[in-house]
């Protein structure tokens, strides 16, 4: 989400193209940079310029305000974590040795030197060159894929290596993974055990070409991590992904990308994007290489996600081409040039539909609002408040009996936006208050309100304003899910406070109510993102760690129970303030209200529902055996996996696979409208008109 304060540039930045995974929002504004240390141009972060960016990071961070040893030591974790996040590298006992020297850093580079990272250096060299020698051992002759093993990919649920036989059997297991990839792309096994040896190799090589000065740039991102799981250090190259995606455009090649065991599949091919322009992609195809204009090919095949989107993403008018595996009737392997364009997100706009549920000969009539982020703020640009406004108008004008605002996939987005949205169901009124880390609160509002403006501390910013008043004012459920995050959560936590709306869905949302500032570094350096302020419901309440609580809780559609700001390292605790809830019934037209009793009625009768539905019986069962699962990969299920691929019934058109996703999430907005419904039945309200 980003905030916006008068003055202020205001952008936000989200990741993208990554269908099915969480995209955790980074909120952003622009503030005034400080002075550091050092050269008048700099091409990397250096050890004398560290202290003051920790001081720096302390002097704007809304909670932690000096290097205590908790942080000490969460830096020092956070630290070995990125320079082996998949705890193949180090033992154990290597701990031992790298914790005192990237503590020392601390304290030594007050004086200008970073000296022990030197030490670490040379075991991180050290480390990469055994594992290189172990691969090549293991891919020996005598290789051989075990197609009943299994694997965690969770690096966070396994120890490290105590001695070598475990880094072996660690590594083996690997491998055994990355080799069943690479034969069911159609690569041979010689092959593949070829360039398996290749890629540590070049790992190696990479850590080898690096240098001690260059770790300086880890233990600032490990730094700035340790104070929450907003705060970070952006390095000039990481700048990149924040000009991507808040007027719903970037620069690509236009499909949604998502990550299956190794594999980077595309999920979606965006209309009007060079890759459904091309005629040979479609989706399931996995992207296996990836080459640039005249350039060799980068092999891709586990790879992250995140540096394959880094290698296919580029300017408008630059080219690109993928190598695809096909898996069908049989397996294919082509390349396809693409040149870059402008794409819209089109998916990632404001969207209704309806439903009529049926009773004494009348028909009722609800409308199902899905709003995947909050957008805008270019101007001339995409509004999700205008596009939300449109589409209740056309509602009201159907004369609706109900609404159903779908946040559940909503990670966040544009803070006035989500303000304007708000007040398209309740009027004018106060939304959501920021306190910064003066204890200074800002309160934004949706136009002017008149009364109780004294009670607040320091500024009101009121949006828009023309046309405030509320557009409809008829019964209303948002759907949510731990996936609903930042603005999201302010939107239904603030409807939810005004009685105006029913939340129904997980039995919270995901927990992030902090706010993140970027400020530029200066010389080039990259950027701070610190996280500046609180966000707080007009009850008073922080959505921070805990979130918003269902009214109506639905079984889980995933086994995701960790998802969650309380799930993250060194979550900043929730917070109250003085409720600060005005009074729109006194500023226009009173609108539908939910009351406890009714809540309860509602809350029963839809249990009842959930538990004689065989539809939320397979979900609660497929939700139960993913929890189980969760973490583990067999090399048993990758093959039964391009098994299915193979059958042309299960490989779907895009339209068909859309239309299977709508069907397998269909159950949780029919119950919203058969809430709707019963409150209907319970108190007869029309919607105004």
């Amino acid at each position: 989400m980003i905030h916006r304060l008068i003055g202020n540039t205001i952008r936000q930045c989200r990741n993208i193209g990554l269908a099915g995974i969480l995209s955790f929002l980074m909120t952003l504004i622009a503030a005034a940079a400080f002075l550091l240390p050092g050269r008048a141009h700099a091409d990397e972060l250096t050890c004398s310029h560290l202290p003051s960016v920790m001081e720096a990071f302390h002097q704007h961070h809304y909670a932690m305000k000096t290097t205590t040893g908790a942080i000490r030591s969460q830096a020092v974790e956070q630290m070995i974590k990125r320079l082996d996040s998949s705890k193949t590298l180090f033992y154990e006992a290597d701990l031992a040795t790298l914790r005192p020297l990237l503590a020392n850093v601390f304290d030594s580079a007050k004086k200008g030197s970073c000296a022990s990272l030197g030490p670490v250096y040379d075991l991180l060299v050290a480390r990469a060159r055994e594992n290189e020698a172990i691969v090549k051992k293991l891919l020996g002759p005598n290789f051989r894929i075990n197609k009943n093993l299994e694997f965690v990919i969770n690096a966070d649920k396994r120890a490290y290596a105590k001695k070598e036989a475990d880094k072996q059997d660690l590594l083996e297991k690997m491998l055994q993974f990355q080799i069943e990839n690479a034969l069911l792309s159609g690569i041979d096994p010689a092959e593949a055990r070829k360039r398996q040896i290749h890629r540590y190799e070049l790992q190696t090589r990479r850590v080898v070409e690096q240098t001690p000065d260059e770790l300086i740039t880890v233990f600032a991102e490990a730094f700035a991590r340790a104070l929450d799981p907003h705060t970070g250090y952006l390095a000039p190259k990481d700048m990149e992904d924040l000009k991507i995606q808040m007027q719903l455009s970037l620069e690509g090649i236009g499909a949604v990308l998502s990550s299956d065991t190794g594999f980077t599949v595309i999920e979606e091919l965006i209309p009007g994007g060079g890759a459904e322009k091309s005629g040979l992609l479609k989706p399931k195809d996995k992207i296996i290489a990836v080459a640039q204009d005249a350039e060799k090919p980068v092999d891709v095949i586990d790879m992250d996600l995140r540096d394959v989107v880094s290698l296919i993403r580029g300017k408008k008018g630059t080219k690109v081409t993928l190598t695809i595996l096909r898996q069908g009737d049989r397996k294919e392997r082509f390349d396809v040039a693409i040149v870059r364009d402008k794409i819209d997100m089109k998916e990632q706009e404001a969207k209704i539909t309806y439903e009529k549920r049926f009773e004494k000969g009348r028909t009722y009539l609800f409308g199902v609002i899905d709003l995947p982020s909050f957008y805008g703020g270019e101007k001339g640009g995409k509004s999700s408040s205008e596009d939300v406004k449109k589409l209740l108008a056309q509602a009201v004008k159907q004369n609706v009996d109900g609404v159903v605002l779908n946040l559940s996939r909503n990670s966040g987005g544009l803070l006035d936006e989500a303000v304007r949205v708000v007040g398209l169901f309740v009027g004018r009124g106060a939304v959501v208050a920021v306190k910064d880390s003066r204890g200074r609160t800002t309160t934004l509002a949706n136009g002017a309100v008149a009364t109780g403006l004294s009670r607040f501390r320091t500024d009101m910013i009121q949006f828009p304003q023309h046309d405030p008043d509320a557009l409809y004012l008829g019964p209303l459920v948002v759907l949510t899910s731990r996936l609903s995050a930042s603005a999201s959560e302010i939107v239904a936590g603030a409807l939810q406070d005004y009685r105006r709306a029913l939340v129904v869905g997980a039995d919270h949302t995901f927990g992030k109510g902090s706010v993140q500032t970027l400020m530029q570094l200066p010389w080039d350096l990259g950027a701070m993102k610190v996280t500046t302020g609180l966000y707080f419901l007009p009850g008073g309440k922080s959505t921070q760690k805990t979130g918003v609580a269902a009214d109506i809780i639905l079984p889980a559609w995933s086994g995701f129970d960790d998802v969650g700001e309380a799930a993250l390292d060194y979550a900043l605790p929730p917070q109250a303030i003085a409720p600060f809830i005005t009074a729109p019934e006194k500023e226009g037209p009173a609108y539908s209200r939910f009351d406890d009793k009714t809540i309860g009625l509602l809350a029963a009768r839809s249990q009842a529902r959930v538990a004689g539905s065989e539809k939320f019986a397979e979900i609660i069962r497929k939700s139960k055996e993913a929890a189980q699962m969760k973490g583990i990969v067999r090399i048993a299920d990758l093959r039964d996996a391009a098994n299915r691929e193979d059958d042309p019934a299960e490989n779907k058109t895009r339209a068909e696979q859309r239309q299977r996703a709508i069907e397998q999430y269909a159950p949780f907005i029919d119950e919203c409208v058969d809430i709707l419904f019963d409150r209907i039945r319970l108190r007869p309200v029309r919607s105004a008109v």
